[in-house]
């Protein structure tokens, strides 16, 4: 991505500064001009006037990542504004920040409610699942009645029986998955964050402690997933993933069947209540 010339930054700075109330921000005086001066900005972001100047004059060189963050907090930048200052200052978004969530907004939830035929998920980094939808629940599992720290694709791959017997061929999807966790959890800056989970699971499964040790990476884009499910029988699900816009620390999954026989059965059975 090319750096984005010194102008285009120093306009949205510009901008953003003159949107701010100085009396609410504890500053005074008559103003010529709407929104905090130069040398203001600068005190909120502990930087020197001289060098805050530079940046809107297109002076002075690229800004740090630090230097960026210490403005997007001056300036009172909401996460899209503060990744439009990385690209416009550095020609990349900000290194991710993992951010913990408990639950999805209800716009996300009818989402998933509108695929009547469609297993779908929403899971975090650390691949806990945080949100499903009905056919999911008689596809997979019931994760209504599980505490929430058990809601999690590796606790039930490695350590449920009743889910590991469903899947077609184990040892080939618990590699994979292993393998785009540990992705996914690099690409959302959460690799800390799941040390616990992985200490847990070496401990209790030797299988896992295996894999881990391996070191793979895989991506977890789209494929296919055979199920034996008691009642619908032996199932092929075709899967696609997708990022949350502006939650890279979010994944929805949509399962969907491959013929429209299976699609059937399966709106049959999240309809029986």
């Amino acid at each position: 991505m090319p750096i984005s010339t010194p102008s285009s930054l120093g306009v949205f700075l510009r901008n953003r500064r003159g949107r701010l109330d100085p009396s609410e921000l504890g500053f005074s005086g008559r103003r010529r001009t709407p929104g905090l001066r130069r040398e203001e900005v600068a005190q909120r972001a502990n930087i020197s006037p001289a060098w805050y100047t530079w940046l809107e004059q297109g002076r002075g060189g690229a800004p740090s990542p630090e230097v960026l963050n210490r403005i997007a907090s001056a300036l009172m930048l909401n996460e899209a504004e503060r990744e439009h200052l990385f690209v416009l200052g550095l020609g990349r978004p900000p290194e991710v920040r993992y951010k913990s969530v408990a639950g999805v907004s209800p716009r996300l939830q009818r989402l998933l409610d509108s695929l009547d035929a469609s297993p779908a998920l929403i899971k975090t980094a650390t691949w806990d699942i945080i949100a499903w939808n009905r056919a999911a629940t008689v596809v997979f599992t019931d994760y209504s009645v599980m505490p929430a720290h058990e809601r999690n694709i590796l606790r039930f791959l490695f350590c449920n029986p009743a889910i590991r017997a469903k899947q077609h061929d184990w040892e080939t999807i618990a590699r994979f998955v292993v393998g785009a966790f540990r992705a996914d959890a690099a690409r959302a800056g959460a690799v800390s964050e799941i040390n616990e989970l992985v200490d847990e699971l070496c401990r209790v499964s030797p299988e896992f402690e295996a894999l881990w040790g391996e070191n793979e990476v895989n991506g977890h884009g789209a494929g296919t997933k055979s199920l034996r499910h008691p009642e619908l029988g032996a199932i092929e699900l075709e899967y696609s993933s997708f990022s949350v816009d502006g939650r890279p620390d979010l994944g929805l999954i949509v399962y969907t069947a491959i013929d429209a026989a299976t699609a059937d059965r399966i709106r049959a059975l999240a309809a029986r209540g």
